[in-house]
């Protein structure tokens, strides 16, 4: 029972089962892919990556268990080549005797190098385990191809504000595995909090409630309060000082400056939000975007100053960030504005959702030939000096014009080689 009472309130509330799992409808919805396959059993090895605390690995231990399958459980950061080995091994003898699959759960997967990932390609490929990875990072960049190419690919979200309430109210009123058997008593605004606070992430905060239920005396009413001032000093970090149109107007205000060139109000509504509460890489990240939006081919150099700004605060932190912060926000507001790049975006993307059943021009293609159909006709620019002028696009945008030079900044100095030598 001690070491019962010991599990983190995450560990002890993780589900069991779909009904009691939270979010990522995406995914586990019943229209959705990994659903069909789970209800035919024909799901096959997969990765499941994003965030933390987003359920990754809850949901792996839920599809092993429901489809009546072995299945153990590795971490990336300490298990190697002879585990793995051992559990391939395992797993043939069991389908073999027994006909029970196995599936291997592999937290951390990224951490894996090539020689260990190697060692259960066969495995995964003639079926002997099922591979399960997790994992915060990209598999595309992280992981090396051969193992993602033999998986499907699922991507977690962030889970939203009202998920989150939903667990953690659930956890309150659990005397079983939960907090139910503490007289609680909760502002529904402290738990709103506590769900913002953890960005998403479900464990981070079923671990903050519990810490804002341990550390609270019981009043004269015999009642645990958890009010906002508690939920702040059990999340570490300050409450935003305003309310939620408040906090959406500044930003707003912010953005609008920053597009209007006026110093002064992106600074002051940046500062705004920050000493309100706001995370600084918030106002770093929409820096970033509106260096490419409103700035854009006028002047370069702002998105590579505000990413540089978005590397700062991340690295150093608050107050110090806010220094090249500062700079790259006085930068942006500075520089001549162009709204090419998002026009051209928004131009492709049209034309991309529109246009589906376009072909690529045969000169263009993957493996061109000299036949006479066309494929033999490509030409190589640096042949040419650099440049040579042919078609790219399909037949029937060949003439569409997305990226149209301003004349502001350094935009203004751009000839577009696709009109050279033409009026």
């Amino acid at each position: 029972m001690e070491n019962k009472a010991r599990v983190p309130l995450a560990e002890k509330m993780r589900p069991k089962s779909f009904d009691d799992f939270v979010g990522q409808g995406h995914i586990v919805g019943e229209n959705s892919l990994l659903y069909r396959a789970i209800k035919y059993g024909t799901l096959g090895s997969c990765i499941f990556y994003g965030p933390p605390g987003t359920g990754k690995t809850t949901l792996a231990n839920i599809i092993a268990s429901s489809l009546k399958a072995n299945y153990v459980k590795l971490n990336a950061v300490t298990s190697g080549v002879t585990d793995a080995k051992a559990i391939i091994e395992r797993a043939k003898t069991d389908k073999a005797l027994l006909g029970i699959d196995t599936f291997l759960i592999l937290d951390e997967c990224h951490r894996w190098n090539k020689a260990q990932s190697d060692c259960v390609l066969e495995a995964i490929e003639d079926g002997s385990i099922f591979f399960i990875g997790t994992t915060t990072e990209n598999p595309y960049t992280s992981m090396t191809r051969a193992i993602v190419s033999r998986c499907r690919v699922f991507e977690f979200k962030p889970l939203t504000t009202q998920d989150i309430v939903s667990a953690l109210v659930r956890a309150i009123n659990d005397n079983e595995k939960g907090l139910g058997n503490f007289p609680i008593e909760y502002e529904q605004q402290a738990l709103e909090y506590i769900a913002y606070a953890s960005g998403g992430d479900l464990r981070n905060s079923l671990n903050s409630l519990e810490l804002a239920v341990m550390t609270s005396p019981i009043e004269k009413d015999k009642k645990i309060h958890i009010d906002l001032q508690t939920a702040q000093q059990s999340t570490d970090k300050k409450a935003l000082s305003l309310d939620e149109n408040m906090y959406y107007d500044f930003l707003s205000a912010f953005c609008k400056s920053l597009r209007g060139s006026d110093v002064e109000g992106a600074l002051y509504y940046s500062q705004r939000l920050i000493n309100a509460g706001c995370d600084a890489m918030v106002i770093a990240r929409r820096l970033v975007a509106h260096a490419s939006e409103d700035v854009g081919m006028a002047d370069s150099n702002a998105l590579l100053l505000a990413t540089s700004a978005m590397y700062a605060v991340e690295k150093m932190g608050v107050p110090e960030g806010l220094i090249p912060l500062t700079h790259a926000i006085i930068y942006v507001c500075e520089a001549e504005k162009s709204n090419s790049v998002i026009q051209a975006l928004q131009l492709a993307r049209d034309d991309a959702l529109n246009n589906t059943d376009n072909k690529v021009p045969n000169h263009l293609k993957n493996h061109p030939s000299t036949n006479g159909d066309g494929h033999g006709t490509y030409k190589y620019p640096h042949n040419y000096g650099g440049y040579v002028k042919q078609q790219y696009m399909p037949d029937s945008l060949k003439d569409r014009v997305y990226y149209v030079p301003s004349q502001n900044g350094r935009e203004k100095n751009i000839i577009r080689k696709k009109f050279k030598g033409e009026k």
